[in-house]
Order: structure tokens, then C-alpha cells, then sequence
């Protein structure tokens, strides 16, 4: 058996279905969305885990309608801006990984205030992957990388601080990864969950924990 998640990954899946189901703009389900992820961050913190890691907006979400991606800017920076004092007085260290080009410069100063205010704090880490992809961080990691071993590769990577996670849960009955921390999740244990993001409550969350428990990793041993 495994011994308890500590560095866990979300893909958080959903929101849009979830807001379809109920008459509601996209944009609602994105708030639901984040809303929950505020909620599991929290149940997190209790449950022993050091650093969380959700994907909120990917590279390839730039060929969805304008209104949704401008809906999604603004609603970023406003919970950026609303509740970063929040989650610094709780201990939580933020850290935004991903591509800045083409990002508003409004909002890349946003995230990068939340990283320096937050940037002392060590009860967990929220790593939140913004205009991310896993092709293009090793892609990024490769420009500036002239040899070496593994470990100096990471050093390359958006957050070289990061752990690879024990465990990476995707919700809403999908099972892909979607191009999502494909260096750091090499070995990561996969769990799927049929809740669509929003409807994911701490009760899914740790049943998701349960499974990763009885699993026995090896790393390619045996």
C-alpha cells in the first residue's frame, strides 16, 4: 500500500457541463468551478497534502469562443485580486505556472502581486497551471537546456520547486491527461472521477485519496 498523497494534481473537469445541465451560462460553471477549488484547497490543508496543483486554463482553451476566454481573464483576475489576502492569512503560497506571452500584462501583474505576497508562506502550496501545457513547458525547458541529467532538465521546467505528483485525479468521467504535466506526472498514480468538477465535494475528494492508499507504487520495480 501506499503511504498518503502529499503532492496531488487536478484536471478540473466540467464546469461547463455542469452549468449546460442547469440552464446556466458557461461562465457560471467556471465559477462553481472556482469555488471549489477554493474548498478543496482548504480540505487539502487538513488532510495532510503539501502542494496542490490545478488546471485552470490551458493553451489550447484559446480556441474557445471569445466570450468564454474573456469571461475567464476577467474572472481570473478578479478572484486573484479578491482573494489572495484570504489565502495569505491562511498560510497559502501561490505560484502560477505557465506561458506569460499573451496573457494581458494587467493580469500577469496580478499573478505575479499573488506570488510575492503569498511567496513566504509554507502551510501548502497552490500551484495553479494558467495558459499551461505539457508539450510546450518541455518545449520552453529545451530552449534554454544545453545538457545534463534529468535533474538539470527540471531546473528548466516553469517550477523546478515543484514535486511530481503522487497522484493526479481527473474529474467528470473523462480518462486522458489532456496534455497536463506531462514531465512531473511520469509516475504519477491516475484516478478518475465520474463528479463533474463542480459536484466534486470533499467526500469525492477523499474517496479519490482512498484509492491512491491501496495502491502499490513501484516506479519500475517489482
Amino acid at each position: 500500500m501506499s503511504a498518503a498523497a502529499k503532492y496531488v494534481a487536478i484536471i478540473t473537469d466540467g464546469n461547463g457541463r455542469w452549468a449546460q445541465r442547469r440552464g446556466l451560462s458557461t461562465i457560471e460553471g467556471h465559477r462553481a468551478g472556482a469555488d471549489v477549488v477554493k474548498a478543496r484547497l482548504r480540505d487539502a490543508v487538513e488532510l495532510g497534502i503539501e502542494e496542490l496543483t490545478v488546471f485552470s486554463f490551458s493553451t489550447e482553451n484559446w480556441s474557445r469562443s471569445a466570450e468564454e476566454v474573456g469571461g475567464l481573464m476577467t474572472m481570473m483576475g478578479e478572484r486573484i485580486l479578491g482573494e489572495t489576502p484570504e489565502l495569505d492569512q491562511e498560510g497559502v503560497r501561490m505560484r502560477f505556472i505557465g506561458r506569460r506571452e499573451g496573457v494581458a500584462p494587467d493580469l500577469v501583474e496580478r499573478m505575479e502581486w499573488a506570488e510575492a505576497k503569498t511567496a513566504g508562506n509554507d502551510r501548502i502550496t497552490l500551484f495553479i497551471a494558467f495558459n499551461y501545457g505539457g508539450r510546450a513547458e518541455i518545449i520552453d525547458a529545451a530552449r534554454s537546456f544545453e545538457g545534463g541529467s534529468e535533474e538539470d532538465f527540471r531546473r528548466h521546467l516553469y517550477a523546478p520547486d515543484m514535486h511530481d505528483p503522487d497522484l493526479l485525479i481527473r474529474t467528470s468521467g473523462e480518462q486522458r491527461i489532456s496534455n497536463y504535466l506531462l514531465w512531473q506526472c511520469a509516475y504519477a498514480e491516475l484516478v478518475f472521477a465520474e463528479e463533474l468538477w463542480p459536484d466534486f465535494d470533499r467526500a469525492a475528494f477523499e474517496r479519490s485519496l482512498a484509492e491512491f492508499a491501496e495502491r502499490r507504487r513501484r516506479f519500475g520495480g517489482r
